[in-house]
């Protein structure tokens, strides 16, 4: 007994990585929200970026051939690269909706986005190797820290609409091994304009074809997994379509969690040059990281009914789009009544970005809020509601912007929303 107390008040040694790895700040945030709803406390959470089921249900045929595949017994291991069906299914959509020509070969299906994002990083990147991404950005400071990488940030801003551009990442690529992107961007919920992605692809292909072949190029990860989700007339571009030469270099990340609000689900595919695709499988394959076996099944025959694709998909980014507009709306109305707040229009994904320029106002009890931190969360004290900031995601701690996530929210309480925010601006002086 004795023995066993002694041993518990050891510090236990564990690997560099691990002692220094940090937790997300978006999963702590939204841990503490929970909590206080648990309590009884009314909040308004648009934090995580998920889907209510109650408000956004997965489409009803999807679920139905996911039952279907479990009632039929497929419940062993999955291809460690994903059922071939599946990976064919998502061939043909790439192919029908996005004119991406990737065979089944050259695609890996997962356990989410997650397990993939982390293999292209294994796989590429070496310790001490360079890996250039702009911020706000989500988790690549994490991926870097895992794979042992120099992660070099790059400070976007909102007159780009927080997206990088080939000017700010070239003082960086000659030293690069990897550029991480994202389009549509979580957090800001914005695009890459046409012009702006081709003059980064061109820098990649210019910087490669000074290497030639004896150095490891630039690659380019791209995630890609809220593309279906622009909205009006806002069109996705990717790096392929714009510069077939970047084929050699990019690797997608894309999946069914966003498109089809089925985050829970977990089905992630990447697809890219065929070496890269088969050593992520190799890494893959030693985690297990395989989405399950019923539900790659079940997807792989929702794919194959282009009705129920295009009714689920006009209705939800249908609503998706309802309450961006209405929350943005409102903040430029909050913003034309003289409060100190602005808003950015949103192009795609289930974000808004929001931005409240209240560092050193002060509260009714005499308090100035002097940080970031503080003013969030005296919007969640004061107005109850969540969001969040933009250094969560990487970027200055000086930052007056925050993502706000629509997945949970209903339209009749966006007017509350507004009106609980407005009171509580009134609050500050």
């Amino acid at each position: 007994m004795q023995s066993t107390l002694m041993e518990s008040t050891k510090v236990l040694k564990v690997s560099d990585m691990a002692e220094t790895l940090v937790g997300s700040e978006i999963i702590k945030l939204g841990g503490e929200i929970r909590e206080r709803i648990s309590q009884g406390e009314k909040i308004y959470n648009f934090t995580i970026g998920d889907f209510d089921p109650s408000i956004f249900p997965i489409p009803t045929q999807l679920k139905d051939e996911i039952v279907k595949a479990y009632e039929e017994g497929e419940t062993n291991y999955p291809a460690a690269n994903g059922m071939l069906p599946l990976r064919k299914a998502v061939s043909r959509f790439l192919h029908t909706r996005g004119g991406l020509e990737y065979n089944e070969e050259q695609l890996l299906i997962a356990g989410g986005a997650r397990p993939l994002i982390y293999a292209t990083y294994q796989t590429i990147v070496d310790p001490g190797d360079k890996v250039i991404f702009p911020v706000p950005s989500w988790n690549n400071n994490h991926y870097s820290h895992l794979a042992h990488a120099n992660a070099v940030y790059v400070e976007t801003s909102a007159q780009n609409n927080f997206m990088p551009t080939a000017e700010s990442l070239k003082k960086h690529i000659s030293e690069a091994t990897l550029i991480a992107l994202c389009s549509p961007l979580n957090p800001a919920g914005t695009i890459f304009g046409e012009e702006q992605l081709e003059a980064i692809c061109d820098l990649i292909l210019e910087e490669n074809k000074k290497r030639g072949d004896y150095r490891k190029p630039v690659y380019l990860l791209y995630d890609q997994i809220y593309w279906m989700l622009c909205m009006g007339d806002n069109v996705h571009h990717d790096p392929v379509t714009l510069r077939p030469g970047m084929k050699d270099y990019t690797i997608f990340i894309d999946g069914l969690s966003k498109t089809f609000a089925a985050t829970g689900v977990r089905i992630g595919w990447a697809f890219g040059p065929q070496k890269i695709i088969n050593k992520m499988k190799s890494v893959l394959g030693h985690i297990g990281a395989w989405a399950p076996k019923a539900e790659q099944i079940g997807c792989a025959r929702f794919f194959e009914n282009d009705d129920a694709v295009d009714g689920f998909l006009n209705d939800f980014k249908g609503a998706l789009e309802d309450r961006l507009m209405g929350f943005y709306d409102g903040f430029k109305a909050l913003k034309e009544e003289g409060f100190k707040v602005n808003v950015i229009a949103p192009k795609a994904a289930i974000y808004l970005t929001v931005q409240f320029n209240l560092l050193d106002q002060t509260t009714e009890g005499g308090e100035k809020l002097a940080t970031t931190e503080r003013v969030g969360k005296y919007l969640l004290d004061e107005a109850k509601v969540a969001l969040v900031p933009f250094y969560a995601f990487g970027a200055s701690k000086k930052s007056t912007w925050f993502r706000l996530s629509v997945g949970t929210s209903k339209m009749e309480e966006i007017p509350d929303v507004l009106n609980a925010l407005r009171a509580a601006l009134k609050k500050l002086s």
